[in-house]
């Protein structure tokens, strides 16, 4: 799952289409929620995919379908971040390599020293980052209405050029 999270995470990198850099997208998230399900972190396996997965990059399959984005016949498949792209992905596969080589296999704890638990999440969560997620919904919401204000000003600045195109060739 690791390495399938990586790959598309690097696809995310170098692909121009954004559709498919979404699935891409779409493809890490789950094999993150995944992990978190491998990890016996069952709970936020589940957020992951329901909300990341599920809400917030539903919302981001509908602006790109609103933008309409098509590439033109001739322009190149891939990004000119390719080669920077494969190797940032190189240098992070061999950091992490290195770190787990160096590491030994140490419990998990929380800040103040004590181990992980999914209630103490629950109520670190819920008591200070509350408004963090919430201020996160409001800004979600602020981005699809400026792709639809983007998508209406260049509808409108396209039937106005082609208006002027018609209007001389008919005079």
């Amino acid at each position: 799952m690791g390495v399938i999270a990586l790959l598309s995470a690097v696809l995310m990198l170098v692909i121009r289409e954004p559709m498919r850099v979404a699935l891409a997208l779409i493809t890490t998230m789950v094999m993150l929620g995944g992990i978190y399900g491998l990890l016996g972190v069952h709970f936020i396996a589940a957020f992951q995919v329901l909300i990341y997965v599920g809400a917030v990059m539903v919302f981001m399959v509908y602006v790109i379908m609103l933008l309409e984005v098509r590439e033109a016949p001739g322009h190149a498949r891939y990004s000119r971040w390719l080669v920077p792209g494969v190797m940032a992905c190189a240098t992070l596969v061999a950091v992490l390599g290195i770190s787990v080589y160096r590491s030994s296999a140490e419990v998990l704890t929380a800040p103040g020293g004590a181990p992980f638990s999914l209630t103490q999440f629950s109520t670190l969560f819920l008591s200070e980052y509350w408004l963090e997620f919430e201020l996160t919904s409001v800004f979600l919401v602020a981005v699809i209405v400026a792709a639809l204000a983007v998508i209406k000003v260049s509808r409108r600045a396209q039937s106005s050029t082609q208006g002027s195109t018609e209007g001389r060739a008919n005079g």
